[in-house]
């Protein structure tokens, strides 16, 4: 049985946090941990560089440095391999977003693949990802979900939006590296799934390649999958499943009673969790045909797929099972589970840091919804500055025995 709580370990999950890094995360989750307070500031953010005020080096050396590995692969190395020396693997994630032209799509596609190559010629990289808006106007995935009737010049726009996606998962399956599509809001995502298992049927024939990312807090989500996995044992091909909750919640309320209709999302976070760890029992009662990699922060989801691995007589690392958490966040998890052997990963965005800040305000506000969430990571990290100060104290009192002296 799986007992040992492994994630109150925060020796091992801060091993590597200088304690001027340990106090800079501290200082951030305990801003994080105020809502009023993320409001404000990412309102200042957000004003200071739309008017390009000089505000680009006090993010850097905050919240950029805290969940981001830097402004490009080069700067994301040392961090790659110091997590490396912990077992634990990463993800890089070129987290530009909110572009509009066919060149900004074209450009992000070619870094895309850079990446993948990149990856390959590294162990510590075993996936890749991208967000289908990143390389196609969220309107042109918006309208195909829709079914409405594309012009011409659409027709032809989404041709080239489906090439790009081709052109990722062609150069994922030479390079063998895994690639993981985002998953967006619902109105766009009907596009995106029916566009990802075209790809799975392309490339999962022998091994999952090809990953499309399940959002949990939609109640329609289970059957999505089976349907998925029913389509992949009639058409021969292996379902990619990257299982999240996530991450448009008070978006997607907000637009449903707008427009009334009925809301996709669970009717609350304890639904939610059900859903997650049914969906997360599913892939794991199937992993014949069922590649799973497990996003998620939740430590009782993360240890019932401990339980479940453990109950089926798995290996522990077993390369149908990928656990990961986002770069800065849930390090207890991250690391503790790396070093028990588990395969765990963490997604590493990086970018220019007027271009990752989207993202990271995104992150931020989250975080604040999450009830919870930020309040154990700020617990966690209180808990292993006081024991860095017990081990201080400790040895210092030894220096100072009468017995101990140099001679």
């Amino acid at each position: 049985m799986i007992t040992q709580k492994i994630f109150n370990d925060t020796e091992t999950a801060f091993k590597l946090k200088s304690d001027d890094e340990l106090n800079r995360a501290l200082f951030l989750f305990g801003m994080i941990n105020r809502p009023t307070l993320v409001k404000i500031g990412t309102s200042l953010t957000r004003f200071s560089l739309k008017m390009h005020l000089p505000v680009e080096g006090l993010i850097k050396s905050t919240i950029f440095n805290q969940f981001s590995g830097g402004e490009s692969t080069d700067d994301c190395l040392p961090t790659i391999e110091k997590m490396y020396t912990k077992k634990l693997h990463s993800i890089l994630d070129y987290s530009v977003e909110g572009k509009e032209q066919e060149e900004q799509f074209d450009a992000a596609m070619k870094k895309k693949i850079s990446i993948i190559e990149f990856a390959a010629k590294r162990k510590e990289l075993p996936f890749a990802v991208f967000k289908p808006t990143g390389i196609g106007r969220f309107a042109i995935w918006e309208k195909v979900t829709s079914r409405v009737t594309l012009t011409p010049e659409e027709e032809e726009e989404w041709k080239r939006v489906q090439q790009r996606v081709e052109n990722i998962c062609e150069a994922a399956y030479q390079n063998d590296i895994s690639v993981l599509a985002d998953a967006e809001e619902t109105w766009m995502q009907g596009a995106a799934d029916e566009l990802m298992e075209r790809m799975m049927m392309k490339y999962n024939q022998e091994k999952a390649i090809v990953f499309n990312t399940i959002q949990c807090y939609r109640w329609d989500r289970m059957q999505y999958l089976q349907d998925l996995h029913e389509k992949g044992k009639k058409n021969a091909f292996r379902v990619g499943a990257k299982i999240v909750r996530g991450a448009y919640m008070e978006k997607e309320n907000e637009r449903a009673k707008k427009m009334g209709y009925v809301s996709p999302i669970c009717e609350n976070k304890e639904a939610t969790d059900v859903n997650f760890n049914g969906v997360l029992s599913y892939c794991l009662a199937n992993l014949d045909d069922i590649s799973v990699f497990i996003g998620t922060h939740n430590e009782v989801s993360n240890y019932l797929a401990l339980q479940i691995l453990e109950d089926k007589n798995l290996k522990i690392d077993d390369d149908r099972v990928w656990f990961s958490q986002l770069y800065g966040m849930s390090d207890h998890i991250s690391y503790n589970l790396a070093r028990k052997g588990y395969n765990t990963a963490k997604l590493l965005p990086f970018g220019p840091v007027r271009d990752v800040v989207p993202y990271l305000i995104r992150r931020a506000e989250e975080n604040t919804s999450v009830k919870g969430q930020t309040g154990r990571e700020l617990s966690l990290l209180i808990e292993e500055k006081k024991r860095r100060r017990g081990n201080l104290q400790k040895q210092q009192e030894i220096k100072e025995q009468p017995g101990l002296r140099r001679r």
